[in-house]
């Protein structure tokens, strides 16, 4: 695995992993929260942060952090290969950009634990 910066062109792989993950893990959210906020990302949120990606062996985006100012707005592991160290390494590298804060929804007990 290694650490890419992605552009525009590779965002409709994030918002796939996005969207795998949150269905994997916000059972809080119905399908038109998740519709919702899947068009706000794609068209909004991904422009408004600094985004680091994991990418596998055959350099295959596998997840993705998005910091701004001092905190991480978003972090999604692809659930195929959750637990393997990527979402550490992708904290990894927000840490070395001096991150001090995140955001995380309560209501996802396995984010809570991670972080």
């Amino acid at each position: 695995m290694k650490l890419i910066t992605p552009s525009s062109a590779d965002y409709s792989a994030l918002i796939n992993i996005w969207e795998d993950s949150v269905v994997a893990t916000h059972h809080f959210l119905t399908a038109s929260d998740i519709a919702r906020l899947k068009h706000l990302i794609l068209e909004h949120y991904f422009d408004a942060v600094s985004l680091q990606c994991a990418v596998d062996s055959s350099n295959d985006i596998v997840g993705f952090v998005g910091i701004s100012d001092d905190n991480i707005e978003m972090l999604f592991v692809a659930p195929q290969v959750s637990r393997q160290g990527i979402g550490k390494a992708l904290m990894q590298w927000a840490f070395s950009k001096k991150i001090t804060k995140v955001d995380v929804n309560e209501q996802n007990p396995n984010a809570l634990a991670f972080y």
